[in-house]
């Protein structure tokens, strides 16, 4: 006769788990502070500031529906506005009205704002490597991958309360 949990009681993660979630946490706090100030010492901008005008850089003509943008950063909208604001401020971004939408805005790359991101790219890749993928086999790049998107296809809800819709 098998002893299953009850409902009500938690599934405990075991010792490996434990140190394997304590390891990642470890790994990834260290990692997004190691980013951070790499990209404070050289661009005088945080990550997120960073992942911002990346996603800009990337989108058609340099331009990004705000809340497309906080859904693709994962970030609420507050959250986004207050960072474009600051990014406003630099000259590296400035908002347009969306013309299919009177109440939606863009936000667009500036020419100045893609120059600070070619400029600090460099550095930020060579953290990113030094930091990350130096320290890890082809194999182990190639696992960590596949366990990220696995991780991420399952956070993925369709609706709910999502950070990019508050």
């Amino acid at each position: 006769m098998t002893t299953e949990p009850s409902a009500a009681e938690p599934r405990w993660l075991s010792t490996d788990e434990q140190r394997t979630w304590q390891a990642y946490l470890h790994a990834t706090t260290l990692l997004e502070d190691h980013l951070d100030r790499q990209l404070q010492r050289d661009a005088s901008m945080p990550h997120i500031y960073y992942g911002l005008l990346v996603q800009l850089s990337e989108a058609p003509r340099r331009r990004l529906r705000m809340t497309v943008l906080a859904q693709q950063s994962k970030i609420t909208r507050s959250r986004l506005s207050h960072a474009i604001a600051r990014l406003e401020k630099h000259g590296w971004v400035r908002r347009e009205d969306c013309p299919s939408d009177k109440r939606g805005q863009n936000a667009v790359l500036t020419d100045e704002g893609y120059e600070v991101l070619r400029r600090s790219a460099p550095g930020h890749v060579a953290a990113v490597r030094s930091a990350m993928f130096d320290r890890l086999t082809p194999e182990q790049v190639a696992q960590l991958g596949e366990i990220c998107g696995i991780i991420a296809e399952g956070l993925q809800p369709e609706c709910g309360d999502l950070p990019w819709r508050r």
